[in-house]
């Protein structure tokens, strides 16, 4: 027979109303006695039904996530930190990484109070709707749902500003130019904005293809490079697995960072400071995104606003061991 919140009054001597309170954590039981009625109710193993909850309070304190890949680092990553922000609400959280609309049809069905969502594919066309708040995140709103905008180009300006700073004026880009994937086209297109605007010089070497984005690709790519008989003196990675990568390759020959050639990595995650070369990196800090996207999701849950916000965030440069003064090469 399954236990009830009767049950559980009557063996930790309070009232119904007092236990109904204890478990949905109200600040109007003392700390000693909800503490009391979750001990009995661990002890009794109570399981609350939680469809009936949701049929009082109208939600299912569920929140979907819609992340088509956790393969590399930085996502992986991302998604702990939001399983970490949802959960410190209260809430639970739900993963799919079934496509966006696959994923959106799924969760109408397990009635989640909204969704967060990566749409790496750009599959979140105007055509694309849901019944509950929608926050997703990257280059820039291509739907009706609110956003969080992490402002690629400026984190390249800043990445190219910094190198410059340091005397560097030969400087690749190594990322995936995919035309599918805003993310790396505005990444491309900051490098290629800032190089305009120090007025540094750009040629066929300033752009290196890596043709995808695993650590693979990016040490392909910069196989590649080091075979041409002009290098740069400062290199720029676009996402944490292309830098691991450019930093295999590099570290594979007699060239030494950084002292012969200069690395920054986009994506602010810790594992950057972890690398073999702990790598100087741009980006917003990926605690920081996992902050705001939730707080938003949550302003429209409790305003009950399906209108689209959009939020843009700025990037930081964390400076660490991969970046020095140019050697006047």
């Amino acid at each position: 027979m399954a236990i009830t919140i009767k049950d559980i009054a009557k063996a930790a001597g309070v009232s119904y109303s007092t236990v109904s309170k204890a478990l949905n954590d109200s600040p109007l039981v003392q700390p000693k006695t909800k503490e009391k009625i979750h001990q009995v109710a661990r002890e009794m193993g109570y399981e609350p039904n939680f469809a009936a909850k949701q049929l009082v309070t109208k939600q299912s304190k569920t929140i979907g996530l819609i992340w088509p890949t956790l393969d590399r680092a930085a996502h992986s990553t991302l998604v702990t930190e939001l399983n970490t922000e949802i959960q410190r609400r209260g809430f639970s959280m739900i993963l799919s990484v079934n496509p966006v609309q696959s994923s959106l049809d799924l969760f109408k069905r397990f009635h989640v109070d909204g969704v967060l969502i990566f749409d790496e594919e750009n599959n979140l066309s105007s055509d694309v709707t849901a019944p509950f708040p929608v926050v997703s995140y990257g280059a820039g709103p291509q739907n009706s749902f609110s956003f969080v905008d992490l402002h690629y180009q400026e984190a390249m300006f800043q990445a190219v500003e910094y190198l410059k700073e340091l005397g560097h004026r030969d400087i690749s880009f190594i990322g995936d130019f995919s035309p599918l994937n805003l993310r790396q086209q505005e990444k491309y297109r900051g490098f290629e904005r800032a190089m305009q605007h120090f007025n540094l010089p750009v040629h066929k070497q300033s752009f290196i293809n890596s043709a995808g984005l695993e650590w693979y690709d990016g040490y392909q790519a910069t196989k590649r490079m080091l075979r041409s008989s002009s290098l740069p003196s400062a290199v720029i990675g676009a996402s944490y697995d292309i830098s691991a990568g450019i930093v295999r390759a590099i570290r594979e020959t007699s060239l030494v960072i950084p002292k012969d050639m200069s690395i920054i990595g986009y994506d602010n995650i810790p594992q950057m400071a972890t690398l073999e070369v702990p790598l100087t990196s741009v980006g917003v800090p990926v605690q920081a995104v996992a902050e705001q996207m939730t707080s938003l999701l949550f302003e429209q849950l409790e305003t009950g606003s399906m209108e689209q916000i959009t939020r843009t965030m700025n990037s930081i440069l964390i400076e660490r061991h991969s970046c020095a003064r140019v050697n006047g090469r």
